[in-house]
């Protein structure tokens, strides 16, 4: 294979890449998010500065794939947490657990998603919405919200799910340094919003050492949502250079 073809290729293996070179589009993306309180001593030991902490909540969501062109159908579950960043609001991703191992890798790879493998579910069981993840066979977080009770205004839906989201990317160099080290942003765009409900919710969360989301501990649960809706993820830009030490 010549060197220019090399350079075409956007990921390993050579010849069989990990995931396929398209922006996806999100087809029947189906959310539960319960925001709840949390201790804020917690927060400020894993939002990395220049980040700031706004108020002490996090956001656990579910999210069910209906089709994602390059990928499929798959489930995702995960936390983030409400932040500044000069000014501008958005949400940092703490974590992201998810069953599909091309999207793993392209979100790791060709942005900067904290996203592992996992075992996430997503489901109606007895007039309750649940939303599970397991961390092989352990049950790591189970959320339930009353399913359907109440219509949620669908532009409010949007301002939830379309936030600024900020992630931190991290590569190594061969010397066990890190190479790259930044903190960038992304957005969702094209955003159809097809349904949008909201109603009292419950959320536990369980230790696990590799999956540790009860580090940030339910206080309260302030809010949840069920939204359905099409949408795009945006590429990422750059916002802070660690290994600079300034803003890029």
């Amino acid at each position: 294979m010549k060197a220019e073809d090399v350079r075409q290729r956007v990921t390993t293996p050579l010849t069989s890449p990990a995931y396929a070179p398209t922006v996806p589009r999100f087809t029947d993306r189906e959310y539960l998010n319960v925001v709840y309180r949390t201790d804020p001593d917690a927060l400020r030991t894993v939002v990395p500065e220049p980040l700031r902490i706004t108020e002490p909540l996090v956001r656990f969501e579910v999210m069910k794939m209906g089709d994602v062109s390059g990928y499929g159908p798959y489930t995702e579950a995960g936390q983030a947490i409400p932040v500044d960043f000069e000014g501008e609001h958005g949400e940092y991703l703490h974590a992201m657990y998810l069953d599909n191992f091309p999207a793993t890798a392209s979100g790791r790879e060709v942005s900067a998603y904290p996203k592992v493998l996992g075992s996430p579910a997503l489901y109606v069981d007895s007039g309750a919405l649940v939303g599970t993840l397991d961390h092989g066979g352990l049950r790591v977080a189970t959320a339930t919200m009353g399913y359907k009770h109440h219509p949620l205004d669908r532009d409010e839906a949007e301002a939830q799910i379309t936030v600024p989201t900020f992630m931190l990317k991290t590569i190594p160099g061969y010397d066990g340094l890190p190479r790259v080290q930044e903190l960038v942003r992304t957005r969702i765009t094209d955003v159809t919003v097809k349904e949008a409900w909201t109603g009292p919710a419950r959320l536990q969360l369980f230790q696990h050492v590799l999956a540790p989301l009860a580090d940030l501990p339910v206080l309260e649960v302030v809010s949840a949502s069920h939204i359905l809706t099409d949408l795009t993820l945006s590429g990422v830009e750059p916002v802070h250079d660690y290994l600079k030490g300034a803003a890029s």
